[in-house]
């Protein structure tokens, strides 16, 4: 139990681990979670969240264990059969996914806002913990690479991220709004600690930021804001993390994570194996504690999960 809210900023599978655990620590009154939607595109005529889905199945219990994402004891008839009439398979959607996406995509139609419909599905699956979209309102993540300006899922599924990446625009941002209850949340008091989860800095978490309004007020909250690195002896936990880093000019590492994110940080948690940059983070003004954030169990997720909360204990409230 915790004094407060425990407001977690999360992409898709590294974020949704933390939010389990977060989840089993807390009780669902004391965990809100805002994911990203920049990854959102229209595809077959459905409207697909792949961030906000993978915390959804994450929550309830019903992902794919072995790939983090999509549904446990998948089936694929509709995308065998779509691939016999010629249409676009390349991103791979299975039957029981479908239905997730056919619900929601009607119900967009009939004018419901994401927000609405996300925190109906959340219930009709028994998740406990708030999962909020970041706007109501389309935001887009485009990438300029190489090989020209793609749409995300075009670089991320379609092409493998293998284009080189030069820049990243989060089309729609300057005109989307805070979802209400996120801005509600970052405006009162009610709020224990600001976790940012070990999701991809530039692809997960900043089409959040970009959101106007958010940075300016995180910075403005007297919880502690918390980042979990992705970055772990050099290398990205999972995805294109550390790929995308390189191409950008950037170090991969713990350090650089912390650069990016910058005066908007209170505490950083890094993994074991980079203990020895603890020092220097935390000359640079920025709260640091070390402890193991690889989450190959559940223990480990409900571990990490209790690391965080007792470290933003330890830190907040922050007088600016």
């Amino acid at each position: 139990m915790i004094d407060g809210i425990a407001l977690a900023l999360s992409g898709g599978v590294g974020g949704a681990k933390l939010a389990l655990g977060l989840s089993r620590v807390l009780g669902p009154e004391e965990l809100t979670i805002v994911a990203n939607t920049g990854d959102d595109f229209e595809h077959l005529g459905l409207h697909i969240s792949p961030d906000v889905d993978t915390l959804l199945y994450t929550l309830s219990g019903v992902n794919n264990p072995e790939t983090g994402w999509g549904r446990a004891e998948e089936t694929w008839s509709c995308m065998a059969d779509l691939k016999r009439l010629r249409g676009e398979t390349w991103f791979r959607l299975g039957d029981k996914d479908l239905a997730l996406h056919l619900c929601r995509t009607a119900q967009l139609k009939k004018g419901a806002r994401l927000s609405e419909v996300i925190d109906g599905l959340r219930k009709q699956m028994e998740i406990g913990p708030e999962v909020l979209p970041m706007s109501d309102h389309p935001v887009r993540t485009e990438v300029e690479t190489d090989q020209g300006l793609l749409q995300f899922q075009q670089y991320f599924v379609r092409k493998r991220c293998e284009p080189v990446v030069k820049r990243l625009h989060f089309t729609g941002a300057s005109e989307a709004g805070m979802t209400p209850r996120v801005s509600q949340l970052l405006a009162g008091n009610a709020l224990h600690s600001i976790i940012i989860c070990p999701s991809n800095p530039y692809l997960s978490i900043d089409p959040i930021l970009a959101i106007p309004g958010v940075r300016q007020a995180i910075k403005g909250s007297t919880a502690p804001t918390i980042a979990v690195s992705p970055i772990v002896d050099g290398s990205a936990i999972k995805g294109p993390t550390a790929k995308l880093m390189a191409e950008l000019g950037v170090p991969v590492s713990a350090a650089a994570v912390v650069e990016h994110y910058g005066d908007l940080l209170d505490g950083f948690v890094i993994d074991s194996a980079d203990a020895a940059l603890a020092g220097s983070i935390e000359k640079g003004g920025i709260a640091c504690t070390v402890t193991n954030t690889v989450m190959k169990s559940l223990d480990d997720r409900t571990q990490l999960a209790r690391d965080v909360l007792e470290f933003a204990r330890t830190l907040g409230p922050i007088i600016r």
